[in-house]
């Protein structure tokens, strides 16, 4: 990628439109029509971990533009393999008005990663330790969880529903309200909600997965954490480098987690973490 120095434009973004916009305008970083994607790749991952009774799927599109990759998880079997391949030599520019809003997400990650990297722009960086792919998920709660200023007795509505995460706000004594599209029960046999909106008056705080950015519900919880003030911090695979743009307009803070993912690696990975009293990097 072509090397400049990064721009903040202090608008305070509060759509992906708008940021898309900005970023097409040359007022982020260098141009998007110059910058072409090299390498574009889907990852499909089956995990159970061992003493959990649940597993996951997870399906990611992922993009590469200089040295950054930028990433959109999506459903299982939403996207086929050809919408990577047809991603290849095509820049950024091109891929921000593309009809799939899983590559539009994962061109914009990679160029705000490679304009933003998030080793110099994060707040601070945590280092998930090597481990077992269980271990690693704990670990990676925490790192998360500590970020939402909740106490106990306060309700916290999970959007993306995470078994480790919802463990760690257990063991604070803070209750939660577990909503995810996919559907299905937590570890803990109770039902995932589908329709986070019903359900934003009942929590004090949010906690929110990067996925909502590839599947267009972000917006709204957005706004609803911008109007009442209350917490909303961001756990961020999909979008780790689109997410601390939105730092002070209702987004609180952000743990960003670039590919690749911790249940990729047994080694260590790091989290980098973002909070809106300290800017944002945009």
């Amino acid at each position: 990628m072509t090397t400049s120095s990064p721009v903040k434009t202090g608008e305070p973004f509060t759509s992906l439109t708008d940021l898309i916009s900005a970023v097409t305008a040359g007022r982020l970083g260098t141009d998007p029509a110059v910058e072409q994607v090299s390498v574009a790749f889907t990852t499909r991952q089956g995990a159970r971990h061992a003493g959990r009774g649940r597993g996951y799927r997870n399906h990611v599109l992922s993009l590469r533009v200089g040295a950054a990759v930028g990433s959109c998880s999506v459903e299982p079997d939403e996207l086929a393999d050809d919408v990577a391949y047809d991603c290849v030599g095509r820049s950024v520019a091109e891929l921000l008005t593309d009809p799939v809003r899983a590559v539009r997400v994962a061109a914009l990650d990679a160029y705000l990663a490679a304009v933003h990297p998030h080793e110099h722009a994060a707040h601070d960086t945590v280092m998930i330790a090597a481990g077992t792919s269980l271990a690693k998920s704990t670990a990676r709660a925490t790192s998360v969880v500590e970020l939402l200023p909740v106490t106990a007795g306060q309700t916290v509505l999970v959007v993306g529903v995470v078994n480790s995460l919802l463990e760690q706000l257990r063991r604070r004594g803070v209750s939660y309200l577990p909503c995810d599209l996919a559907g299905g029960s937590t570890e803990w046999s109770e039902p995932f909600l589908p329709d986070a909106a019903a359900l934003l008056e009942r929590c004090d705080a949010l906690l929110v997965s990067g996925m909502t950015l590839g599947n267009g519900t972000f917006e709204p919880l957005l706004q609803h954490a911008r109007a009442t003030g209350k917490a909303m911090v961001a756990f961020a695979q999909t979008g780790s480098a689109v997410l601390p743009c939105f730092l002070g307009t209702g987004l609180s803070a952000v743990s960003a987690e670039p590919y690749p993912f911790f249940w990729l690696d047994g080694g260590p990975t790091p989290l980098y973490r973002y909070r809106a009293s300290a800017g944002s990097p945009c």
